[in-house]
Protein backbone atom coordinates (compact mmCIF):
# COMPACT_ATOMS: atom_id res chain seq x y z
CA UNK A 1 0.00 0.00 0.00
CA UNK A 2 1.81 3.46 -0.84
CA UNK A 3 -0.41 5.32 1.79
CA UNK A 4 -0.66 4.02 5.47
CA UNK A 5 -1.77 5.15 8.24
CA UNK A 6 1.03 4.68 10.88
CA UNK A 7 -0.63 2.81 13.51
CA UNK A 8 -1.19 4.78 17.08
CA UNK A 9 0.23 7.74 15.78
CA UNK A 10 -1.54 10.68 13.89
CA UNK A 11 0.52 10.72 11.16
CA UNK A 12 0.54 9.34 7.18
CA UNK A 13 3.47 7.92 5.29
CA UNK A 14 3.38 8.30 1.62
CA UNK A 15 6.17 5.12 0.70
CA UNK A 16 6.61 5.51 -2.95
CA UNK A 17 7.61 9.44 -2.47
CA UNK A 18 8.66 8.77 1.37
CA UNK A 19 6.88 11.75 2.40
CA UNK A 20 5.64 11.69 6.29
CA UNK A 21 2.71 13.72 6.93
CA UNK A 22 1.39 15.32 9.92
CA UNK A 23 -1.08 18.44 11.55
CA UNK A 24 -1.91 20.67 13.56
CA UNK A 25 0.29 20.95 16.46
CA UNK A 26 -0.16 24.42 17.94
CA UNK A 27 2.66 25.05 19.51
CA UNK A 28 2.31 27.62 22.12
CA UNK A 29 -1.60 25.90 22.81
CA UNK A 30 0.26 25.28 26.20
CA UNK A 31 0.49 29.05 27.08
CA UNK A 32 -3.38 29.83 27.11
CA UNK A 33 -3.93 26.96 28.92
CA UNK A 34 -1.66 28.02 31.82
CA UNK A 35 -3.44 31.39 31.55
CA UNK A 36 -6.54 29.76 32.42
CA UNK A 37 -4.76 27.96 35.47
CA UNK A 38 -4.16 24.36 33.45
CA UNK A 39 -0.50 23.42 34.01
CA UNK A 40 1.38 21.53 31.10
CA UNK A 41 4.53 21.32 29.79
CA UNK A 42 6.27 22.46 26.45
CA UNK A 43 5.14 19.92 23.85
CA UNK A 44 7.63 20.81 21.60
CA UNK A 45 10.30 17.95 23.04
CA UNK A 46 7.34 15.33 23.08
CA UNK A 47 6.45 16.43 19.46
CA UNK A 48 10.37 16.18 18.32
CA UNK A 49 10.64 12.69 19.88
CA UNK A 50 7.65 11.41 18.20
CA UNK A 51 8.68 12.85 14.38
CA UNK A 52 12.62 10.97 15.39
CA UNK A 53 10.44 7.87 15.94
CA UNK A 54 8.29 8.01 13.13
CA UNK A 55 11.16 8.90 10.60
CA UNK A 56 13.43 6.79 12.10
CA UNK A 57 10.54 3.87 11.22
CA UNK A 58 9.37 5.00 7.73
CA UNK A 59 12.96 5.94 6.48
CA UNK A 60 11.02 9.27 5.26
CA UNK A 61 12.90 12.18 3.79
CA UNK A 62 10.17 14.47 3.54
CA UNK A 63 8.00 15.29 6.27
CA UNK A 64 4.82 17.89 5.24
CA UNK A 65 2.94 19.77 8.18
CA UNK A 66 -0.35 20.83 6.70
CA UNK A 67 -0.67 23.60 8.88
CA UNK A 68 -1.40 25.08 12.15
CA UNK A 69 1.90 24.78 13.30
CA UNK A 70 1.59 27.79 16.10
CA UNK A 71 -1.53 28.53 18.25
CA UNK A 72 -2.00 32.18 18.72
CA UNK A 73 -3.72 33.88 16.43
CA UNK A 74 -3.87 36.70 15.53
CA UNK A 75 0.72 36.89 15.89
CA UNK A 76 2.40 34.89 18.57
CA UNK A 77 3.40 34.40 21.56
CA UNK A 78 7.13 34.83 22.85
CA UNK A 79 7.12 31.13 23.99
CA UNK A 80 6.10 30.26 20.16
CA UNK A 81 8.66 32.97 18.61
CA UNK A 82 11.23 30.79 20.61
CA UNK A 83 9.84 27.07 20.51
CA UNK A 84 8.82 26.89 16.87
CA UNK A 85 12.31 27.74 15.54
CA UNK A 86 13.87 25.60 17.58
CA UNK A 87 11.79 22.71 16.71
CA UNK A 88 12.08 23.12 12.91
CA UNK A 89 15.95 23.75 13.03
CA UNK A 90 16.45 20.26 14.75
CA UNK A 91 13.93 18.73 12.51
CA UNK A 92 15.48 20.00 9.48
CA UNK A 93 18.94 18.60 10.00
CA UNK A 94 17.18 15.20 9.74
CA UNK A 95 14.63 15.42 6.99
CA UNK A 96 13.23 17.73 4.41
CA UNK A 97 10.54 19.79 6.15
CA UNK A 98 7.70 21.67 4.01
CA UNK A 99 5.48 23.59 6.04
CA UNK A 100 1.49 24.45 4.56
CA UNK A 101 0.18 27.83 5.53
CA UNK A 102 -2.99 27.03 8.11
CA UNK A 103 -5.45 29.49 9.50
CA UNK A 104 -3.43 29.93 12.83
CA UNK A 105 0.32 30.69 10.93
CA UNK A 106 -0.27 34.31 10.22
CA UNK A 107 3.05 35.78 9.72
CA UNK A 108 4.81 32.42 10.30
CA UNK A 109 7.02 33.51 7.90
CA UNK A 110 8.86 35.83 10.53
CA UNK A 111 9.84 32.84 13.01
CA UNK A 112 10.41 30.20 10.45
CA UNK A 113 14.18 29.17 10.39
CA UNK A 114 15.85 29.31 6.60
CA UNK A 115 15.69 26.17 4.80
CA UNK A 116 12.22 25.03 5.39
CA UNK A 117 10.27 25.46 2.60
CA UNK A 118 6.71 27.16 2.97
CA UNK A 119 3.81 27.59 0.89
CA UNK A 120 0.33 29.12 1.55
CA UNK A 121 -3.37 27.90 2.36
CA UNK A 122 -4.16 26.63 -0.94
CA UNK A 123 -2.16 23.99 -1.07
CA UNK A 124 1.01 22.04 -2.55
CA UNK A 125 1.37 19.35 -5.04
CA UNK A 126 3.64 16.52 -5.79
CA UNK A 127 2.92 14.71 -8.72
CA UNK A 128 -0.46 12.85 -7.93
CA UNK A 129 -0.31 13.77 -4.42
CA UNK A 130 -2.15 17.33 -3.54
CA UNK A 131 -1.84 18.72 0.35
CA UNK A 132 -3.54 21.93 1.74
CA UNK A 133 -4.74 23.18 5.27
CA UNK A 134 -8.55 23.21 4.40
CA UNK A 135 -9.70 26.47 6.11
CA UNK A 136 -9.88 27.80 2.38
CA UNK A 137 -10.45 26.43 -0.70
CA UNK A 138 -7.54 24.23 -2.25
CA UNK A 139 -5.86 25.36 -6.31
CA UNK A 140 -7.36 24.07 -8.75
CA UNK A 141 -3.68 22.63 -9.58
CA UNK A 142 -4.67 20.25 -6.65
CA UNK A 143 -7.77 18.98 -8.49
CA UNK A 144 -5.80 16.96 -11.23
CA UNK A 145 -4.32 14.99 -8.20
CA UNK A 146 -5.32 11.45 -7.22
CA UNK A 147 -4.89 11.75 -3.78
CA UNK A 148 -5.65 14.91 -1.33
CA UNK A 149 -4.43 15.49 2.60
CA UNK A 150 -5.34 18.39 4.69
CA UNK A 151 -6.11 18.98 8.17
CA UNK A 152 -7.66 21.58 9.93
CA UNK A 153 -11.12 19.91 10.71
CA UNK A 154 -9.46 17.60 14.21
CA UNK A 155 -11.81 14.89 13.51
CA UNK A 156 -12.99 12.92 17.02
CA UNK A 157 -16.00 10.97 17.86
CA UNK A 158 -17.57 10.64 21.16
CA UNK A 159 -18.62 7.41 22.77
CA UNK A 160 -21.07 7.27 25.43
CA UNK A 161 -22.11 4.29 27.13
CA UNK A 162 -25.10 3.29 29.17
CA UNK A 163 -24.25 4.90 32.29
CA UNK A 164 -23.68 7.97 30.46
CA UNK A 165 -19.63 8.09 30.40
CA UNK A 166 -18.24 9.87 27.90
CA UNK A 167 -14.86 9.69 26.13
CA UNK A 168 -14.07 11.62 22.58
CA UNK A 169 -10.57 10.30 20.13
CA UNK A 170 -9.45 11.17 17.55
CA UNK A 171 -9.96 9.25 13.77
CA UNK A 172 -8.65 9.37 10.64
CA UNK A 173 -11.42 11.15 7.51
CA UNK A 174 -11.54 8.63 4.29
CA UNK A 175 -13.46 10.15 1.32
CA UNK A 176 -14.04 11.36 -1.41
CA UNK A 177 -14.33 14.66 -3.50
CA UNK A 178 -17.69 15.00 -6.16
CA UNK A 179 -15.50 15.15 -9.72
CA UNK A 180 -18.51 16.65 -10.85
CA UNK A 181 -19.40 19.59 -8.40
CA UNK A 182 -15.06 20.63 -8.63
CA UNK A 183 -15.18 20.74 -12.41
CA UNK A 184 -18.05 23.16 -11.84
CA UNK A 185 -16.21 25.00 -8.97
CA UNK A 186 -13.14 24.84 -11.02
CA UNK A 187 -14.16 25.08 -14.79
CA UNK A 188 -12.05 22.14 -15.83
CA UNK A 189 -13.11 19.58 -18.02
CA UNK A 190 -11.21 16.66 -16.24
CA UNK A 191 -10.17 15.70 -12.63
CA UNK A 192 -7.79 13.47 -10.61
CA UNK A 193 -9.75 10.54 -8.80
CA UNK A 194 -9.73 13.04 -5.62
CA UNK A 195 -9.60 11.00 -3.09
CA UNK A 196 -9.32 12.41 -0.11
CA UNK A 197 -7.69 12.05 3.33
CA UNK A 198 -8.38 14.31 6.89
CA UNK A 199 -5.71 14.09 9.03
CA UNK A 200 -6.31 13.65 12.88
CA UNK A 201 -4.47 16.37 15.13
CA UNK A 202 -0.85 15.65 16.45
CA UNK A 203 -1.11 17.88 19.56
CA UNK A 204 -3.35 15.62 21.35
CA UNK A 205 -4.49 18.37 23.71
CA UNK A 206 -6.82 20.22 21.37
CA UNK A 207 -10.09 20.06 21.34
CA UNK A 208 -12.40 18.52 18.24
CA UNK A 209 -15.33 18.39 15.75
CA UNK A 210 -17.10 15.67 17.31
CA UNK A 211 -18.42 14.02 13.66
CA UNK A 212 -21.29 11.77 14.68
CA UNK A 213 -22.82 14.67 16.77
CA UNK A 214 -21.84 17.82 14.47
CA UNK A 215 -25.10 19.33 12.40
CA UNK A 216 -23.34 22.12 10.25
CA UNK A 217 -20.19 21.80 8.44
CA UNK A 218 -19.90 25.40 8.34
CA UNK A 219 -16.85 25.39 10.81
CA UNK A 220 -15.17 22.38 8.96
CA UNK A 221 -14.44 24.54 5.74
CA UNK A 222 -15.36 25.44 2.20
CA UNK A 223 -15.06 21.81 0.64
CA UNK A 224 -17.59 20.34 3.18
CA UNK A 225 -19.73 23.08 3.79
CA UNK A 226 -20.67 23.04 -0.34
CA UNK A 227 -20.54 19.48 -0.11
CA UNK A 228 -18.36 18.71 -2.20
CA UNK A 229 -16.36 16.74 0.31
CA UNK A 230 -19.81 14.87 2.04
CA UNK A 231 -18.98 14.23 5.27
CA UNK A 232 -21.91 11.84 5.65
CA UNK A 233 -20.65 9.38 3.39
CA UNK A 234 -17.05 9.56 4.73
CA UNK A 235 -15.26 6.31 6.32
CA UNK A 236 -13.92 6.93 9.68
CA UNK A 237 -10.79 4.92 11.71
CA UNK A 238 -9.35 5.32 14.92
CA UNK A 239 -5.47 5.74 15.35
CA UNK A 240 -4.81 2.09 15.48
CA UNK A 241 -6.54 1.03 12.77
CA UNK A 242 -9.94 -0.04 13.94
CA UNK A 243 -12.80 0.66 11.25
CA UNK A 244 -15.96 2.40 13.00
CA UNK A 245 -17.83 2.86 9.71
CA UNK A 246 -19.56 5.39 7.62
CA UNK A 247 -20.53 8.43 9.32
CA UNK A 248 -24.05 8.48 8.51
CA UNK A 249 -24.32 5.50 10.26
CA UNK A 250 -22.10 6.14 13.23
CA UNK A 251 -24.95 9.07 13.99
CA UNK A 252 -27.94 7.02 13.92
Amino acid sequence: MTIRFLTDYPALFISDRKILVISELHIGLEYELDRSGIRIPSQRRKFEETVDKLVGSTNAKILIILGDIKHKVPGSTIREDVEIPRFLENLKRKIKVVLIKGNHDDNIEGIIPSGVKIYGSRGYKIEKYGFFHGHAWPSKKLMGCDYLFMGHVHPAVEFKDSFGFRSFLSVWLKGKLNQELVKKKYKLKKTGKLNAIVLPTFNNILGGAVLNRIEKEKHTGPLFVNKIFDLNDSEIYLLDGTYLGILKELKK
